[in-house]
């Protein structure tokens, strides 16, 4: 198969090897392949909720195509072959911009052509408590509008795919069953709801808990409360953020048990400040932020995080020394998983497109490590 590109390694799911052929920025064929020492093999990650990453931010002033575009670039050095932009909490006016200008990027530029898969828009229904808001402006918190939710996906030209909120909010229910039905992935999150609301909320199509045990109040009765509804749920899936602050091992590894690993989504929630230097920094969304030298991102002055500071392939590497499961149960949950709620493909099967990652898996440690990450054909790891 002369003038294509091979590449070697080992099916997570299955433990067998395999050789890609990739041409073209396509996979042609693929064979088996049995050499010892091969690597682990996954297809490009999935994220349902990038705020923003390396210095570029979705949610600061007016959004630009090519910001965007910028940051499907960085994200696709660190693995990721397909995101949701997320956008939180802000004035119609503010939304409409970004959601236009993020769906021009999805049209016209090559990295978002390929790597967007729609829009999560995180907010602005959700609780005005402090901790449930989290770093969310209060001052643009408003009941859900099913006008308002018309007239982002006129400006998205029908991009918005998943949509986070309260389901205590008053007429959440009725929204939530008048855009499920529309094909929108709604969540649950940024909540002081009660059982009740939980349970009306899932029965009006609701499907999804948003990075489950955050965006909560920080004190909660023993039981009932609002993360024992959801994860009791099983008719409600549950992103995580698994970077090592927003939720501990021992909680991810309980939530992840009574969910099961096919119910189960990781996402990275990363904002700009995401792999940069220790500091302080000013940000439009929440005040001022702090970023520590271990990489947590919270809100000056307070307990309160402010999105994550990892990026997924991060979560991937230290996700069986921190949690300790299986490192195939982690590429379920940022592959697969995800993959699926947006219909699309994981396989790495010919004719799809050539996004994968190799890993070399530290056996001792559980650290996983990308020794090739693969976009469209090329490899573009730093």
């Amino acid at each position: 198969m002369s003038g294509l590109t091979t590449y070697s390694g080992v099916d997570p799911a299955t433990g067998k090897g395999r050789t890609l052929y990739v041409g073209d920025g396509l996979i042609q064929s693929q064979e088996p392949c049995d050499r010892p020492g091969l690597m682990v093999l996954t297809p490009g990650l999935v994220d349902l909720q990038v705020n923003g990453y390396a210095g570029h931010d979705l949610n600061e002033g007016v959004l630009e195509p090519d910001a965007v575009e910028a940051l499907s670039e960085a994200l696709c050095r660190v693995g990721v072959a397909a995101y949701l932009p997320t956008l939180i909490t802000a004035s119609e006016n503010d939304l409409c911009q970004r959601l236009a200008a993020i769906r021009k990027a999805q049209q016209t530029l090559p990295h978002s052509k390929h790597m967007i898969a729609g829009i999560h828009v995180e907010g602005p229904s959700i609780s005005k408590k402090d901790g449930p808001r989290g770093a969310h402006p209060a001052e643009h918190i408003r009941p859900p509008s099913l006008a308002e939710f018309e007239r982002w996906q006129v400006a998205a030209q029908e991009l918005v795919r998943m949509v986070t909120l309260a389901p205590e909010l008053e007429g959440a229910t009725r929204y939530i069953h008048d855009i499920a039905r529309r094909g929108i992935i709604v969540s649950l999150g940024h909540s002081d709801a009660g059982e009740d609301a939980i349970i009306q909320a899932v029965d009006a199509g609701a499907c999804m808990s948003t990075h489950l045990g955050n965006g909560i109040a920080s004190d909660l009765p023993r039981h009932p409360n609002a993360i024992w509804a959801q994860l009791g749920e099983d008719r409600l899936g549950a992103s995580l953020i698994l970077d090592g602050r927003h939720l501990p091992r021992s909680t991810a590894r309980a939530m992840i048990r009574a969910k099961g690993v096919d119910r189960v989504t990781l996402v990275s929630d990363s904002v700009k400040f995401a792999g940069m230097a220790a500091g302080r920094y000013t940000s439009p969304i929440g005040g001022d932020v702090e970023v520590s030298k271990g990489g947590r991102v919270s809100i000056a002055g307070t307990p309160y995080l402010a999105g994550s500071g990892a990026s997924l392939l991060d979560i991937l590497g230290n996700f069986t020394g921190y949690v300790g499961l299986p490192f195939v149960d982690a590429v379920t949950m940022a592959t697969r998983n995800p993959a699926k709620l947006l219909n699309r493909s994981s396989e790495l099967m010919p004719g799809d497109r050539a996004d994968f990652i190799l890993f070399d898996l530290d056996t001792e440690t559980g650290r996983a490590c990308a020794s090739d990450i693969v976009f469209g054909g090329e490899s573009v790891m730093q």
